[in-house]
């Protein structure tokens, strides 16, 4: 499968979860969530992050643009149902390391997937405070020791791709970025219902319950501008 190019930014125009589950499956990498803020605002570094791992379509936006360079069948899979998604098809024969979060957060999120998910093998997790070289070091070689099938970094982006990197030097898994998704799955911060994610509007569901974000999302109006004028 090709990557396509949106302001530089490569991501696998994948038509269903099934299919980037497959394709992680026999190509083990970083999963990265795209959307339109990140194709508007990308950088030398965050392309260059982006484009030597494995995007996928994140958001509507990126999905749309998506569709407009020929592939009708690219889909919107967001990246804090996937982890889920990757929990729920391996939880019985993968083991799992997750990192991110307040320690209290960390904790809910294991006892939650240990409830949902019974027979989940969690070998190791901690919070995503690591204040040193020493903390990134103990946390590396913990992992490089237990050898995780998957690992789920929530610490926000460019950070947690960063981190995985360095990781995935020392040990190749299924790695994925999750922001703030355990704090999302453990009820902490409210994800919009679903008929806004059906539509599409969930950016604006957000924008609703956090009036502030429009100083970023102001910047989508320059986005759909390129969308409708092909500059992307």
């Amino acid at each position: 499968m090709e990557k396509i190019s949106l302001n530089g930014v490569e991501m696998y125009p994948f038509a269903s979860e099934d299919e980037l589950l497959e394709f992680v499956k026999e190509k083990k990498g970083i999963l990265v969530a795209i959307n339109a803020e990140k194709i508007l605002h990308a950088t030398d570094q965050t392309r260059t992050i982006i484009n030597r791992n494995i995007g996928y379509c994140d958001g509507a936006g990126a999905m749309f643009a998506l569709h407009k360079k020929g592939y009708p069948k690219a889909c919107k899979i967001p990246g804090c149902e996937l982890w889920l998604k990757i929990v729920a098809k391996w939880h019985k024969t993968h083991t799992f390391y997750l990192v991110g979060g307040q320690k209290s957060v960390i904790e809910a999120t294991v006892v939650k997937l240990r409830e949902e998910f019974p027979g989940i093998n969690i070998i190791g997790y901690r919070d995503g405070y690591i204040n040193s070289s020493d903390d990134k070091e103990s946390l590396i070689s913990d992992i490089a020791m237990k050898k995780p099938d998957v690992v789920f970094v929530a610490m926000g982006s460019p950070k947690q791709e960063l981190l995985m990197e360095e990781i995935q030097q020392r040990h190749n898994a299924i790695f994925q970025g999750l922001g703030g998704s355990f704090d999302v799955y453990t009820g902490r911060v409210e994800r919009a219902t679903q008929w806004w994610i059906d539509h599409n509007l969930e950016f604006a569901y957000r924008l609703i319950k956090q009036p502030s974000r429009i100083k970023r999302q102001i910047h989508l109006l320059k986005y759909l501008w390129w969308l409708e004028t092909n500059k992307l």
